[in-house]
């Protein structure tokens, strides 16, 4: 087969320790929609409009291997701007509000994409992209 069969992502679910924190990250510094909520489960859906990121909440102490009640998440989850001077504003706006920069916008390889990392409230990396074209 030389056609994929997937059309991209349909959400992407990420297991936090702070869920409120968390998505009030999406929402107030990167203007992201909360979509729902489910209580029980408990979590919060948020959305920029192309890409959701459910948000679940911890429930347990953190294991040794991934447990989507226990863990926080992943290596980084990256997304993607339409321009560089985007990547410039999500800087300001993470630095401006303390959120820890890993690093600030730079070349990505010999470019003219550029990147930027910072953690979100959980400690979850979050990775911003303009591809330079």
């Amino acid at each position: 087969m030389n056609t994929p069969i997937t059309k991209g992502i349909h959400h992407l679910g990420l297991t936090v320790s702070k869920l409120e924190e968390s998505a009030n990250f999406f929402i107030t510094l990167l203007g992201w929609k909360e979509v729902r909520r489910n209580p029980e489960y408990p979590a919060i859906y948020v959305s920029d409009g192309k890409t959701m990121v459910t948000l679940w909440a911890i429930r347990k102490e953190p294991g040794s291997s991934f447990d989507k009640d226990r863990n926080t998440g992943l290596h980084h989850v990256a997304f993607q701007v339409e321009s560089e001077a985007d990547l410039n504003l999500i800087h300001t706006t993470l630095l401006n509000n303390g959120t820890p920069i890993e690093f600030a916008p730079e070349l990505l390889g010999k470019g003219p994409a550029k990147h930027m990392m910072c953690l979100e409230p959980s400690g979850i990396r979050v990775e911003f992209t303009w591809p330079g074209n």
